[in-house]
């Protein structure tokens, strides 16, 4: 069985400014390709340049006819939920019910600092948006718990709810696509420990009498060996650093080698639960990244 589909993430606006691209020709671009889905990140102040989520995927939106767009991740606990509630339904809007809901609770106490909402209370923030979005998103009066003076609020237009993929790979994050999830959606784990942590979520969701959530990846790598390619060491090198992860664990994470083998890699990650990836490229030019990662895809069902 492939996995359903591949995506990538968009180009920051570095990678723009460096290879002259922008949001809408990078979405044609990898919908030209085949691609499923395209994706942005969710940032407010993280000391570089980026784009605000929803403003980002409208772009890509309206340049594009088929391609899936998707958040990776949305943080809603960072905002007002109504407001939250509010650019999702305008996204699943304007694309025309294509919209991915990636949610999390990422980030770190500066980010939640410059949003005015206390850290502590993202863990609680995010349940309740978790369990009140499907309600607000169809137009139904909601009273918000977490907001002063616990308002109700009524949205319109209703929109069709969006698939809710939630983020992270720790025990809470498995927890919360067991209860809320349509998908789960961790990032940087190695296909070697894929199948224990989707053991753990069946098991959850099948206790919740609940259909066991698809599995999303997300991945990072370069494929091929062009000049500014960087290699599988550098890129675990970045990793570890980044995420505080043993070098030697970091070291199975990257996809890179030419499209056989990263067709294997991502052949690895079907067998392992996976039904979808997406991809973050670490370097090289993005267009041509992007038409490689294309080539993988389609050796994909001849992989071993």
């Amino acid at each position: 069985m492939a996995i359903i589909g591949v995506g990538v993430i968009l180009p920051t606006v570095a990678v723009q400014h460096a290879e002259g691209l922008d949001l809408p020709g990078a979405a044609r671009h990898a919908e030209d390709l085949g691609f499923d889905s395209v994706w942005h990140g969710d940032h407010l102040a993280i000391g570089r340049p980026t784009l605000d989520c929803a403003v980002a995927l409208a772009a890509a939106a309206a340049a594009t006819r088929r391609i899936r767009i998707g958040a990776s991740v949305f943080v809603p606990a960072m905002r007002p939920l109504a407001w939250a509630a509010k650019q999702i339904a305008s996204l699943q809007h304007v694309s025309g019910g294509r919209l991915i809901l990636g949610i999390g609770s990422g980030g770190g106490p500066t980010q939640w600092a410059a949003a005015g909402v206390t850290y502590a209370a993202r863990g609680r923030r995010t349940d309740t948006a978790l369990e009140l979005l499907p309600r607000l998103l169809a137009g139904e009066p909601v009273q918000l718990p977490d907001e002063p003076d616990q308002p109700v609020v009524q949205l319109a237009p209703a929109v069709s709810r969006p698939p809710f993929w939630v983020g992270n790979a720790s025990p809470v994050a498995i927890r919360r696509a067991a209860r809320y999830g349509d998908g789960w959606f961790p990032s940087l784990v190695p296909a070697g420990e894929l199948a224990d942590a989707a053991s753990r979520l069946r098991e959850r969701a099948s206790a919740r009498l609940r259909p066991t959530p698809s599995i999303a990846i997300g991945a990072a790598g370069a494929i091929g060996s062009g000049s500014g390619t960087p290699t599988r060491e550098e890129i675990a090198a970045q990793v570890s650093r980044a995420y505080g992860m043993p070098y030697e664990r970091a070291a199975t994470i990257p996809i890179t080698g030419t499209p056989q083998e990263a067709a294997e890699r991502l052949a690895a990650y079907q067998r392992a639960g996976a039904r979808h990836l997406v991809m973050g490229f670490s370097g090289g030019a993005w267009r041509q990244q992007c038409e490689l990662l294309a080539h993988a895809r389609s050796l994909l069902d001849d992989a071993p």
